[in-house]
This record gives structure tokens, sequence and C-alpha cells, in this order.
């Protein structure tokens, strides 16, 4: 806390003190002195039981309704069963709605069952997204092709062609040799992994965006990976 500062108001509010002289004086040190919140076992405890319920809402694209119909039991049995988090949908709100409960122990809960609902609703696969709720080292990065290079129509089309490969190779080889997930929905990417290798992907998608031949990407990530392999 920083001493807050002797200001018109404070000096209003500061109460008369007699000073040794006899004369009035004003006190300003009860006005200035910093409030601090009560400590002790009762402030501890509360945040986890009995605290008022914290709550998280994941917005549902529309394109994502189906799935989500779909793949509800098993989004809805490790956030319940494993979190101990209340999760409901709200059909009118058209979000996924997270709640904390007396349950409840793990303090990143919440926030750990939002992602992994955010993650499913970017396209994860559910296996790879509860990966999210096991482990704390994960990480969800979204960007677009244009914050790479701007491409215009044939361009960008062929750009998204050289991320993906044929049949998908070019993506499951980085994901493979970079132990991330990658999810390619039009011009959005998505990488879920741990902070290296996100960043290790990244860098073989950027430069396949701006024109890199795979065979070269390929090359780079497996001098990458082998010096990661190296050092672990």
């Amino acid at each position: 806390h920083a001493m807050p500062k002797a200001t018109k108001a404070t000096e209003r509010e500061a109460q008369d003190i007699i000073n040794a002289d006899g004369d009035v004086e004003r006190d300003l040190t009860s006005v200035l002195a910093p409030v601090y919140a009560p400590l002790g076992a009762a402030g501890a405890e509360s945040t986890v039981r009995g605290a008022k319920a914290e709550y998280r809402k994941v917005n549902v694209p529309a394109h994502r309704f189906a799935p989500l119909k779909e793949h509800w039991m098993s989004l809805y049995e490790p956030v319940t069963k494993q979190m101990k988090i209340d999760m409901r949908m709200n059909l009118k709100l058209k979000k996924v709605e997270l709640k904390t409960t007396g349950k409840t122990e793990d303090e990143g809960a919440l926030q750990k069952s939002a992602d992994f609902v955010q993650a499913f609703l970017l396209g994860f696969e559910v296996q790879d997204a509860v990966a999210l709720l096991r482990l704390d080292d994960l990480f969800l990065e979204c960007f677009e092709v244009k914050d790479v290079k701007t491409l215009r129509g044939e361009h960008m089309s062929r750009g998204i062609g050289r991320l993906a490969g044929k049949n998908g190779k070019t993506k499951f080889t980085i994901e493979n040799a970079t132990r991330t997930r990658i999810v390619i929905a039009d011009q959005h990417i998505r990488i879920l992994g741990s902070f290296q290798n996100i960043k290790i992907a990244r860098d073989a998608i950027c430069s396949l965006i701006l024109g890199s031949p795979p065979g070269k990407v390929y090359s780079r990530l497996r001098s990458v990976t082998a010096r990661l392999a190296e050092r672990f």
C-alpha cells in the first residue's frame, strides 16, 4: 500500500488535537493511516470454502453449437467431477457458464475449466483440450494469417494450403515435431502446447505463410527439435 497523500479533503476530516503547548492542532495521522483488510484464519478460509461463488462465461460461436451439443457429456464430466466446477449451457445468451462450488479445491480450477471449454470451442479435440485441466504449463495461442503477412485472394488460399499441406501432412508434421496441437480454421490459426513448443510451431507456421517451401521448414524444424532434445 502506498501512503495516502494529505489533501484538502483529508485535512477537513482530520481531528483537532491539543498539542503539548495547549494549542489546538490538526491531527493528520488517523486520516492518512493506510487501511488494511483484517488478517487471520477466517480471511484465509473464506476464500476457498463458503466464499462467494466465482463465475466465468465462455462465448459459443454459432458454428460450434452442434459439436458442443454432441460432445457435451465428455466436456461436462471432467469439469464437474475432476475440477468440481458447476457447468451449464445458457441457450439464451449462447454462453457456457462455469461456477465454483463449495467442493472446489484447486484455486485455478475455474480458469482451467474455462480454458478447456474455450479450447474445444476453438476447434481442438476433447482429448487434446483435456490436457489443459491436467497440466499447468499449457497455453493457447491464437493468431491470423494477416497478422504475419497481408495476403490477398489466391495468395491467401495458397498460404493456407502450404500450412495444411497435402491431406494435412504439413500440419501433422509440425504438430508431431513440436508436440503441439494446431487448428487451422480458415485464416485463424490456434496452437495448443507448452510455451517453448508454441514458439517453435509458430516460427514454422510463420515461415510457411511468408512463402518458405515446406522442405526448408521441415529441415529447420529438425535442427531445432534436435537442439531441444539435447537440452532436456
